[in-house]
């Protein structure tokens, strides 16, 4: 359990906080960018880790990220007029260009200091596989690169990218995220429901057994550069094997689903905090060595996996107003949840624990050990740094979040490190470059 401290001090992100200053030195997504797809386009409302900001693409196609206020009188820039590479406030028309300077002052005599001095807070971005992407940490020219995920590498035709609000703190979510364990129960058939039987050792219905019988995982951990790999380890029908499911987590809010065996799609997400009870997850799909099939992109938009399905507004459909749309007959006699959706489960019980969990009443057991390792790893940096100005490394190393997850069968007698290398060919899981 953590106490009372250290438990604000891994949940909040304001600005003025430890953990807000931390994330801040990442570059962190702040919009999908069919959501600003068209130049001198409606601007859009963002809020991350506090701050309400205004996103808009120029006529240049440059995309700015500004405070939503203007300057003069805190009139919303949201509700400005999107023109001639600027942003215009309605109310006496300052116009402010991607880099927040003041480019007219309509009201202002010529000459007077204001046409010089005159700015609005702004953040650099980039676009990086589909995702608009912000860096919110100290000014400078010497910016660290966007995070080199491998799903931004491959082409458009090979990836899907949504994003969908959760309603509660962004460490339940990763949480969740790194507890293989959970699978065994939340996701689970009726347990008077029998399984399809199926020899080949990377049939999913095989797997899916293998967990129900196996709930407690031997877990392994692995740092890396920029984090670590987690591996649960399950009995399987053959005592010479284990079944392996890999998680990937990369600092600050980055996981991966452990499931895909090779030639399948790989699934990862990014949390970032929009206030200190709620957050953005932002999921991708990707397969390095073909196009996403037709019925792939069409079971993502009914939602699957970590996809939840979403409403325009990037809300789950089946949410917390109306109780996920559990269905208790169908709890009784098909799903252990009653909730359609793997998604939909995970955010069921991360919500439920809260808006912010209190960790200081917690019971952690031996299958917590990833969350364990997360919590130490984010706040013994977060620490450093506010404490001792020590700036993370992660940042710096773009390449290295290059990473697969993906679960594989291996003999009994390897440990993590042997079957990253039989599975991957590397012994963390890093993609090649």
């Amino acid at each position: 359990m953590l106490t009372r401290e250290q438990n604000d001090l891994l949940t909040r992100t304001g600005a003025d906080t430890a953990m807000g200053q931390y994330f801040r030195r990442f570059w962190q997504p702040v919009a999908l960018a069919e959501e600003l797809s068209v130049p001198d386009g409606p601007p859009i409302r963002v809020q991350v880790m506090g701050e309400a900001l205004v996103a808009f693409r120029d006529s240049e196609g440059r995309i700015g990220l500004l405070e939503d206020r203007c300057p003069h009188r805190g009139a919303a820039l949201f509700y400005g007029r999107n023109e001639d590479c600027g942003l215009r406030c309605v109310y006496h028309g300052w116009k402010f260009d991607v880099t927040g300077k003041a480019v007219d002052l309509p009201n202002v005599p010529p000459g007077a200091r204001h046409h010089d001095t005159v700015r609005v807070q702004a953040y650099p971005t980039r676009e990086y596989g589909d995702i608009v992407w912000a860096y919110m940490g100290p000014e400078g020219e010497d910016l660290p690169e966007v995070p080199g995920l491998e799903f931004g590498l491959v082409s458009g035709p090979r990836r899907y990218v949504m994003k969908q609000r959760l309603e509660c703190n962004w460490v339940q979510a990763m949480e969740g995220d790194l507890d293989t364990s959970h699978f065994s129960f939340l996701h689970m058939p009726a347990p008077s429901l029998e399984t399809v039987e199926n020899k080949d050792v990377n049939s999913p219905n095989r797997h899916l057994e293998w967990m129900r019988r196996d709930g407690r995982p031997k877990f392994d951990l692995l740092d890396h550069e920029v984090g670590f790999v987690a591996g649960g380890a399950r009995a399987t029908d053959d005592d010479d094997t284990l079944y392996w499911r890999m998680t990937q987590f990369m600092l600050p809010a980055h996981g991966t689903g452990p499931a895909t065996v090779p030639g399948e799609t790989y699934y990862g997400m990014t949390l970032v905090p929009t206030t200190d009870e709620g957050c953005w997850m932002y999921c991708y799909a990707w397969n390095p060595e073909r196009d996403l099939l037709a019925w792939e992109l069409e079971k993502f938009k009914e939602g699957h996996g970590i996809i939840a399905e979403i409403d325009d507004d990037y809300m789950p459909v089946r949410n917390r107003a109306n109780d996920y749309g559990i269905d208790r007959g169908v709890q009784q006699t098909q799903t252990y949840t009653g909730i359609k959706g793997t998604a939909e489960q995970d955010i069921m019980i991360q919500q439920s624990q809260g808006l912010v969990v209190d960790r200081t009443a917690e019971t952690l057991t031996a299958t917590d050990a990833a969350i364990v390792r997360f919590r130490r790893l984010v706040m013994g940096q977060a620490e450093a740094l506010a404490r001792d100005g020590v700036e993370p490394a992660a940042p710096r190393a773009h390449e290295a979040y290059r990473t697969r997850p993906g679960s594989w069968v291996a003999s009994a007698d390897k440990e993590l490190e042997a079957v990253l290398e039989e599975r991957f060919g590397h012994p963390r899981g890093h993609v090649p470059g």
